[in-house]
Formats: structure tokens, C-alpha cells, sequence
């Protein structure tokens, strides 16, 4: 396998890191956690993970003139993963606070339907809509490891590379061209996370 550079993972204070960086070593990627602008915009692919408050993650952003790094690392053409909230940060606007977000992806993010026991956490099973390379190899209605309370709506269905049910049907995966994102967290999801983490290991390796 060809020597990689080190892989982005953005730092801005909202989740564990620690698991993200060790699922990446696990599949022979290093990384480098970051919240430096410049590393940012020089990394080979990048890594946007997070839990917690969508408006307190982008008040952080603000904060380290993160906003127009990832933005512009979006549209560079260079692997993009963002992960849980990582998903959620990428459009337009959160219920959570009734903030902005980054506006990468047109829609919006929703809070879970009232009577529903929230946060969403656990095993759940996705439905595939998409043959995008993050899904080389991943068996159909394969279960992932959730945690949310909130839901991206992306606005083009096309866009939508996988489904989750729970009270209702939501987006568990985006991917287009070359952003990913997951709703689930592949770094708990055991084996089969790993393999979403050695899919975005491939994309990296011939983007490089």
C-alpha cells in the first residue's frame, strides 16, 4: 500500500477523538488531530467528527476560524468524512439552538418526533440506496451503532446513500462524489464500522 499522508481530524472540542484516531490506525491510516486552519486546507482527507450541541459546535467553529477551511475542504474534491454530528454541521441549519450551520449540503437537521425515547441510541440496521465506493463490500441491512437526538434532511434524496427507521425514516448516510457522511458512529460499530473506515482508507489512497 503506498505511504499516506496523515489524515485530518478535526478538533473542536465536541466528542471523543480517541476512538476516531484509533479505528483510522486500525486500517493503516495515521492522523493528525487538528483545530489549525492550516493543517486543514494541507491535509490529504479529512475527518469531521462530534457529539453534543450543534450550536455550541459551531460557535467552537467559529471561534477557530474553522468555517471556511472545512468549507472550502468540501469543495476541493479531496475526501471528506463527517461523522454523527459531523453529518448534521454540514447543512444548512440545526432545530438544536436554531443555528446556522456550515451550508455544505442543502436541508436541514430536525429534532426526533415527540414520544420517541431520545437520544436514539444503539443497533440499528440501514438500508442501502447507493453503490458509492463507502459501501464497496458492506452486506445489505447491516447494523451500526447509533447515539442522536437529531437527524439531517439533506434536500437532494439522491444524495441519500442509506436509510435508518426509527419512528421515522431518516438519513443515515450521505454521499456524494467525494463528502461522506455518517449519522451512526463506524468506530463503535465494531467489524463492519471498520469497513466504512478501510472504504474512506481506499477513496484516500486513489485521490492521492
Amino acid at each position: 500500500m503506498p505511504k499516506l499522508p496523515k489524515i485530518a481530524v478535526i478538533d473542536y472540542q465536541s466528542g471523543n477523538l480517541r476512538s476516531v484516531v484509533k479505528a483510522l490506525e486500525a486500517v493503516g491510516l495515521e492522523s493528525i488531530v487538528t483545530s489549525d486552519p492550516v493543517e486543514v486546507t494541507n491535509a490529504a482527507a479529512l475527518v469531521l467528527p462530534g457529539v453534543g450541541s450543534g450550536q455550541s459546535a459551531m460557535d467552537s467553529l467559529r471561534h477557530l476560524d474553522l468555517i471556511d477551511p472545512l468549507i472550502d475542504f468540501a469543495n476541493s474534491g479531496k475526501p471528506f468524512l463527517g461523522i454523527c454530528l459531523g453529518l448534521q454541521l454540514l447543512l444548512e441549519n440545526t432545530e438544536e439552538g436554531n443555528a446556522a450551520c456550515l451550508g455544505i449540503v442543502s436541508g436541514s437537521v430536525k429534532k426526533l418526533p415527540t414520544g420517541l425515547k431520545v437520544p436514539h441510541m444503539g443497533w440499528n440496521n440501514i438500508t442501502f440506496s447507493s453503490n458509492h465506493p463507502i459501501l464497496t463490500d458492506i452486506p445489505k441491512d447491516s447494523f451500526f451503532y447509533f447515539v442522536h437526538s437529531y437527524y439531517a434532511e439533506p434536500g437532494d434524496q439522491q444524495a441519500i446513500a442509506g436509510n435508518t427507521h426509527y419512528g421515522l425514516t431518516f438519513c443515515s448516510i450521505y454521499a456524494k462524489d467525494n463528502l461522506v457522511a455518517t449519522q451512526f458512529h463506524p468506530e463503535k460499530s465494531g467489524p463492519i464500522g471498520l469497513k466504512i473506515y478501510e472504504n474512506f482508507r481506499d477513496i484516500t489512497i486513489r485521490n492521492t
